[in-house]
């Protein structure tokens, strides 16, 4: 969820109440960068990194960003460097460290199960995300936003300390005089650790899809096994499969799905792989129509998203809970928000870019570009731009005018959500929260008389039915997590 949101507090509350609780990996680098630059209050990211496997990595790590007594709250985070295929060493520990982290003290003290959540579309810093979470024994990885074929077989190759090689997404360009050569990362565990890898643990591999075509070419064409499919409609938060055909908006300007992007639940049931629906489903109704469908569970995003554990700014879920307890809350399905051009759900809170006011007083940087596109250059060699960076500068790198309209900084507004927003000169980062149409219905996880409520209540609102009892559900989840993988 978002940057940070599901973080490993949020993680760690979900998987201690018997489900799978699921860490973000989204810039996690640059969340930990920020979070020791801060003085790592509690000492958390300090006890994680003694047990990182390769002491000297960690040693590195924390003389790079430690800051002892904190930066001063109105100085700008010290920059961390932007993925791309000839980065540093530093960054690719910085990665590994900040994953293996995460999940880490996700999986702290308790034996439940942890899973990392990847974006397909951000491709470069993939490799050294996956082994440093599989260095803290991560049980399960979610990718969607795309079409990850390859992260099976990355699995296998790491599970093995074999290295592995992740193909990247390079845009042609008309005018290169030479075409590029093909672009790929490579990670390597025996170079990283040294020779001496410890024993990994294959995770399970879920696929977030959107439609059953998705979801069997995934099944069968995939580099290695697929374990199950989390199932995602247009409800649910963050960023959405676009429409199926030519893109139609309504009246408020978003997207307009029809019956051609209501996935076929019957399909994907027979492919024989457990799956799970998400986008809205967080009531026992709908946990029973999912199990119905022949679905194992729901995927929770938005009402773990505004509880206490979570990463959200408490003054964020302050204004969030009471617009949605007046039934003011909303969210904007926005197509243009994303430099991927997948549509995204931004909720609309005054104070953040989601404000057109505030969208337009904001400098258009891009400073950390984790969604920034490779592209091909004239000379053949590979350059990034990303439609949310300052117009002329995309147009040079060989992009349109016209899609850089609306393009909204995720990277910068989503760390700002989670109280790690930079500070550009004397401009603080604006927020901007994603959040699912869930949002409207917060409310029913407050107790009377309270203004916020914990990880562990959405769980029991969500179970609180007769025919599901908790125990049921938590069976059919440890069922399949005590059924590992042969590859």
């Amino acid at each position: 969820m978002g940057v940070a949101v599901s973080g490993w507090p949020l993680a760690k509350a979900v998987s201690l109440q018997g489900q799978l609780g699921v860490v973000s990996g989204t810039l996690l680098p640059v969340v930990l960068a920020r979070r020791l630059q801060e003085g790592d209050p509690g000492g958390h990211l300090h006890r994680a990194l003694s047990h990182f496997p390769v002491p000297e990595v960690a040693e590195r790590v924390l003389k790079a960003w430690f800051v002892a007594s904190g930066k001063p709250a109105n100085r700008p985070f010290k920059s961390v460097e932007m993925p791309a295929l000839d980065a540093s060493p530093a960054l690719t520990e910085l990665t590994v460290a900040a994953n293996f982290v995460e999940v880490c003290l996700a999986k702290e003290g308790h034996s439940g199960v942890v899973g990392l959540n990847l974006l397909e579309k951000i491709q470069i810093p993939t490799l050294a995300s996956l082994f440093g979470a599989m260095l803290a024994g991560v049980d399960y990885v979610l990718m969607g936003a795309g079409i990850p074929r390859a992260i099976p077989g990355v699995l296998d190759k790491l599970a093995r300390g074999e290295a592995a090689e992740l193909a990247i997404d390079v845009e042609s360009s008309p005018v290169a005089t030479s075409p590029a050569s093909p672009a790929a990362v490579r990670f390597d565990p025996q170079a990283f650790c040294k020779g001496i890898v410890p024993a990994l643990r294959r995770p399970f591999f879920l696929a977030i899809v959107s439609s059953a075509t998705l979801a069997l070419t995934l099944a069968r064409k995939s580099t290695g096994e697929v374990n199950g499919f989390v199932v995602e409609g247009e409800l649910a938060g963050g960023h959405n499969a676009p429409p199926r055909g030519p893109l139609q908006l309504n009246a408020a300007g978003e997207p307009i799905y029809g019956p051609r992007d209501i996935p076929d639940m019957g399909k994907i049931r027979e492919l024989g792989l457990p799956f799970w629906i998400a986008g809205a489903h967080a009531t026992p109704a709908t946990l029973a129509a999912a199990q119905r469908l022949g679905a194992h569970g729901v995927q929770v995003g938005t009402a773990f998203a505004f509880c206490e554990e979570s990463g959200i700014t408490p003054e964020l879920k302050t204004q969030t809970l009471a617009l949605s307890r007046s039934g003011q809350a909303a969210v904007h399905t926005d197509p243009l928000a994303s430099p991927t051009g997948f549509p995204f759900k931004v909720l609309q809170l005054t104070n953040t870019i989601s404000n057109p006011t505030r969208y337009a007083g904001r400098p258009r940087i891009c400073d950390l570009g984790y969604l920034r596109q490779a592209y091909t250059c004239p000379d053949g060699s590979i350059g990034y731009r990303c439609a949310g960076e300052a117009v002329g500068n995309f147009v040079r790198k060989g992009g349109t005018r016209e899609a850089t309209v609306g393009r909204k900084c995720l990277c910068n507004g989503l760390l700002s959500t989670v109280g790690l927003g930079q500070i550009q000169g004397n401009y603080p980062e604006p927020a901007l929260v994603t959040a699912g149409n869930d949002v409207s219905h917060l409310s029913r996880y407050l107790a009377p008389g309270q203004t916020s409520y914990l990880a562990a209540d959405v769980i029991r609102v969500l179970l609180a039915i007769e025919s599901i009892p908790v125990s049921t559900a938590q069976d059919s989840l440890t069922k399949f997590i005590l059924s590992p993988s042969t590859s």
